[in-house]
């Protein structure tokens, strides 16, 4: 359109002095403000397509009072009949945002006095336009506001993660989620995350806290301590220890892996190095399985690979998953053998 500003003079809130601002407002801004905040004024869609017809028919320098007929300003909108058209009016009148200028034959006009002195009879929006200040600050609060809830928002499902992939069972995050599923306040959005944060800051904690050492007796009780410590290593590092699994039960249970390898697997070398070819494809990343390969041996590290997609249907986030029974609070109660004796038994390896 080629009209975009009109001069107006515009007052402060609450005042009968014209307030300082600039001498010419964006009444397309005006609208879009009124546009952005009409939930605020109990507005629907309808009213708002019949103010941006009648703005279209205002021309620069003639004014701010629209003179089009009813049957016009009804086509504009799209065809709404005249009784929904003068509902709209009433609300905008209600509002404060416009005014009726009725002539004596109800006829929309502008005369002229051989002085140059006019009467614009028809709808006049200089309400509209002297609100311009309220309206656009009010729709910047809300734009703000917005913002800040995506902002929190995207914190809150950060620390969702950073939880989930140290306890993925953790019921907090469970309640955050079904709590997310509304519509929040800000207010709400904070105290979500001051809940998370907390959380958080107890798993590290717990994470870091030091481990108590009992102290021996004696020498022999030293002695017969590391020679405990040496065999449990020697067997984490040759894969003798109780739970890892012979190779032929893994890679037979476990076929939806083995279906992905390119070459047969022969040894305990070739099912490593195919994990560590898995563990990408499957959302873990590279130094996170090297740490728990450190952790309890790269055989245990790869059965659970193997075992966690063979158990894709059950599993939500391999990646947390993953974390939680090689590095987490339920690396202990991992064992790769008894997990493939169940999966043998309840068939899960069948094609």
């Amino acid at each position: 359109m080629a009209f975009t500003k009109l001069s107006v003079q515009t007052f402060g809130v609450g005042k009968g002095t014209p307030a300082t601002s600039t001498p010419e407002t964006d009444i397309w801004a005006v609208f879009r403000a009124l546009r952005d905040t009409r939930s605020l004024f109990g507005l629907r869609p309808g009213h708002v397509q019949t103010l941006q017809a009648m703005l279209s028919f205002l021309k620069p320098g003639h004014g701010d009072t629209v003179f089009a007929s009813n049957d016009e300003i009804c086509r504009r909108v799209g065809g709404i009949d005249e009784r929904t058209l003068r509902r709209h009016i009433d609300r905008f009148v209600e509002l404060g945002f416009m005014k009726r200028h009725d002539s004596p034959n109800r006829k929309r006009y502008r005369v002229k006095s051989s002085e140059g002195q006019s009467i614009s009879y028809g709808l006049s929006l200089a309400p509209l336009l002297a609100r311009a200040g309220e309206l656009l600050a009010t729709a910047q609060a809300m734009e703000n506001a917005r913002r800040d809830r995506v902002f929190l928002r995207k914190q809150i499902l950060t620390k969702l993660a950073q939880i989930d992939e140290a306890d993925p069972e953790n019921e907090l995050t469970h309640q955050v989620r079904r709590v997310l599923r509304r519509k929040l306040s800000i207010a709400e959005y904070r105290t979500l995350l001051g809940e998370l944060e907390a959380q958080c800051k107890q798993m590290s904690t717990a994470v870091d806290a030091p481990e108590t050492m009992k102290l021996p007796a004696n020498d022999g009780q030293t002695v017969r301590h590391h020679s405990k410590s040496k065999k449990e290593q020697k067997d984490l590092e040759s894969g003798t220890n109780s739970q890892t699994p012979p190779l032929q039960t893994l890679t037979t249970v476990c076929d939806q892996a083995t279906s992905f390898a390119t070459n047969s697997l022969r040894n305990w070398h070739d099912v490593e190095s195919h994990a560590r070819t898995l563990a990408p494809m499957m959302g873990i990343h590279e130094s996170t399985f090297e740490k728990a390969a450190k952790k309890i041996g790269s055989q245990k590290a790869s059965c659970a690979i193997f075992i966690i997609l063979q158990m894709s249907n059950r599993i939500r986030d391999f990646g947390a998953y993953f974390h939680s029974i090689t590095l987490g609070r339920r690396e202990t109660d991992f064992n790769p053998s008894l997990l493939l004796e169940r999966l043998s038994r309840s068939g899960a390896a069948t094609a």
